[in-house]
């Protein structure tokens, strides 16, 4: 009998009577999945309606640019180190007790962006709501890992993985409403009682889990004080190159001090495995190597078409921000029509099947916009970004649930703090990459049509590198009882 205990809803992953694990989502784990939906959706929603609205919000307290951009750079540096400490968290105090407090420092912290008095003091607020904000995604993927078991992981995900498209879809559009018709402290205000229902309903619906392996487990201080300030220089540094190019000094600085620290992290992990904040022995097995890989690219093509898809519409086509918001839906519904057929799928035929089909299909629809023209229909630009959007929805899905099924248990925390780091540095490279084609183009004259569909190409690469990926991910899943029932106690 071990430590490691697990949440109450995962009493459906004892095996059945006849030696499988029962697939059926219970009523306790629908709710939760539910309610966690609703809470992921909050950050993400937050995310992009700020970003509309950077040159609003530049006006109104009269700052630069240079200035006011860190009212974005600062969340996301913030999101950046509070991602690898969360994973110990979850292990130390519980996945609910976490939640609720990513929840409840990114709600008040809402609440005092909107009433900030300087560009200063907003940018400090926006570092709180970082903080936690970034709590909430790697803790809500270790809480429905764990509650689903690894038979069940691939359904579960591709529930959950649509509010990674959901919010960033719906936020431009929001945000274009909001800034159209009320002040600006309504993007901050938006998030009010979104938070305030969805602490009441975690409350009601996440049930109270005993801390696992990791309670008696002492911080790992050095790991953290290494991996925190090198993932956050990284993403730093690829951010300026996304707005300036590489050839800044910021950029290779920030680049060598992440490498550095990183380099740092890996020895220090290598010498005491058993406290590391990410337990690096992990990358020993081809498949979950394989499936990080994988989510890597997935990131840096998911946020590089979220990227150039409102712009492209803008700047290449002369469509409004509130037209370009709407145009991005079709790759959002794509993603919602993917990601739980592709999620259901991958419990049963594996993701080694999925994932080349659905990276063909996102390299297709890139095809089409890099073949596009000025004077290209709405209509087959838009079924391009479905269809990109569907096959999105079978790569990443998949791909994130195989990760469940290539790891113990005690190991799940550990696991999710590594494919969230390597999601969110794959999207900072894809939107630094596809950033900096479109300035190059621009300064090489091109028109802004070609500028942008020249950076589809970029995306077409992505795809192909993912469908060759794809063949080294896990296949089927074995039908055998639950690796996650069989380590637990009886609670």
């Amino acid at each position: 009998m071990t430590e490691h205990k697990v949440l109450t809803v995962n009493d459906a992953t004892a095996p059945t009577a006849a030696g499988a694990p029962d697939d059926r989502l219970d009523g306790p784990l629908v709710r939760l999945i539910a309610v966690m939906l609703v809470g992921g959706v909050l950050a993400l929603l937050d995310a992009t309606i700020v970003n509309v609205a950077i040159g609003t919000l530049g006006d109104a307290f009269e700052a630069p640019l240079g200035t006011i951009e860190w009212v974005s750079t600062g969340y996301l540096l913030a999101v950046a180190v509070a991602i690898p400490v969360t994973g110990w968290a979850v292990d130390r105090y519980g996945g609910r007790v976490v939640w609720l407090l990513g929840l409840a420092v990114f709600t008040g912290a809402s609440l005092l962006a909107s009433v900030a008095w300087s560009a200063g003091t907003l940018i400090a607020f926006r570092v709180l709501q970082g903080i936690g904000g970034g709590m909430l995604e790697p803790t809500r993927l270790t809480v429905l890992a764990r509650a689903a078991g690894p038979h069940r992981a691939g359904h579960v995900i591709g529930l959950i993985a649509v509010s990674s498209t959901i919010g960033p879809v719906l936020g431009p559009i929001l945000g274009g409403l909001i800034l159209d018709h009320l002040d600006w402290r309504w993007i901050f205000l938006v998030n009010l009682p979104i938070g305030v229902v969805s602490i009441a309903l975690a409350m009601w619906a996440v049930p109270r889990d005993r801390p696992t392996h990791g309670a008696g487990r002492r911080i790992d201080l050095l790991g953290i004080c290494l991996l925190c300030p090198g993932f956050a220089a990284v993403v730093y540094a690829l951010s300026r190159a996304a707005q300036e190019g590489f050839g800044v000094w910021e950029v290779f600085v920030g680049l060598g001090v992440g490498v550095a620290l990183f380099a740092g992290y890996s020895a220090h992990a290598y010498r005491d495995p058993e406290h590391a904040v990410i337990d690096l022995r992990l990358f020993r097995g081809g498949g979950y190597l394989a499936s990080i890989a994988v989510m890597f690219l997935v990131g840096g093509a998911l946020f590089a078409l979220m990227f150039l898809l409102p712009l492209y519409w803008q700047e290449a086509r002369g469509r409004d921000v509130l037209d370009a918001g709407l145009l991005l839906a079709p790759l959002g519904l794509g993603t919602l029509i993917g990601m739980p057929l592709a999620g259901r799928l991958a419990d049963r035929v594996g993701a080694r099947r999925l994932v080349p089909g659905g990276a063909a299909l996102v390299g297709a629809a890139a095809l089409v916009f890099a073949l596009s023209g000025p004077n290209t229909s709405v209509p087959v630009l838009s079924v391009a970004s479905l269809v990109a959007g569907v096959g999105l929805g079978f790569v990443g899905a998949p791909t994130m649930s195989s990760v469940y099924r290539t790891v113990q248990p005690a190991a799940v925390s550990s696991a999710t703090g590594a494919i969230v780091i390597a999601r969110q540095i794959g999207a900072s490279v894809g939107v630094a990459a596809v950033a900096l084609i479109v300035s190059a183009r621009v300064d090489d004259g091109a028109s802004a049509v070609d500028a942008y569909t020249a950076s589809f190409w970029w995306v077409l690469g992505g795809g192909v590198v993912v469908l060759l990926a794809g063949f080294a991910l896990p296949g089927r899943p074995a039908r055998r009882p639950s690796a996650v029932a069989a380590d637990a106690d009886p609670v």
